[in-house]
């Protein structure tokens, strides 16, 4: 086998489609092992146990298990497209959307795996940061400007995610430039690649090349 990373992945995970983006625009090749959340390979569990995609095991060992460090690990190696641009500035409208946004979003697509959840209280909550998202979605087409950053990559998959819920609900709201921005990566050609279907892996099974 070809000497490269290894990067264990789930294909609807929010956090598995942006380290993959983050690959895929970098050109960064790596053997991809496709898990099954319900029956995950020892091999990861070994390499990470807390058993969470996605996780990247480099040639020399060490161990990459946590989604935007695997973004910014691929994109120090090569960032034709430049997403590092205005890095800082996104830093943290990431960090509200993979925080207060995502509990609010598991809340309100999940809430049967809570005590007293109302998810309609969540599904509003989660609406505010989308509001926020719409002004410079609104004046600009992407979070930083006339260019898509890091931080669209990154927070993109987590409004899919929220707009599939329901989505003629979200197609209702006042959200024209979020909505455009939303179809425009949905439609690219990158997400198109990264969202591939692979057969699960599992021991001693040949690993598929991604990104190569």
């Amino acid at each position: 086998m070809i000497d490269m990373p290894i990067l264990y992945s789930f294909r609807r995970c929010p956090y598995a489609m942006r380290a993959r983006m983050a690959l895929m625009a970098s050109m960064t090749p790596v053997r991809l092992r496709e898990v099954v959340l319900r029956d995950k390979p020892d091999e990861m569990i070994a390499a990470s146990p807390k058993a969470t995609v996605p996780v990247l095991v480099q040639d020399d060992g060490t161990i990459i298990d946590e989604s935007l460090a695997i973004m910014h690990w691929a994109l120090d190696r090569s960032d034709p497209a430049g997403w590092l641009e205005d890095a800082d500035a996104g830093a943290d409208l990431i960090a509200e959307a993979d925080s207060d946004f995502k509990d609010n979003l598991d809340r309100y697509k999940y809430p049967t795996r809570y005590d007293d959840v109302d998810p309609i209280a969540h599904r509003s909550a989660g609406l505010a940061f989308l509001e926020k998202l719409e002004k410079p979605l609104a004046a600009e087409g992407q979070l930083l400007g006339n260019q898509p950053r890091l931080a669209d990559f990154a927070i993109f998959p987590f409004i899919r995610q929220f707009a599939n819920n329901d989505r003629n609900w979200f197609d209702a709201q006042s959200l024209p430039g979020l909505q455009t921005w939303l179809a425009a990566h949905l439609g690219s050609d990158l997400f198109a690649n990264v969202m591939k279907k692979y057969p699960q892996w599992k021991t001693g099974d040949i690993e598929p090349v991604f990104a190569g």
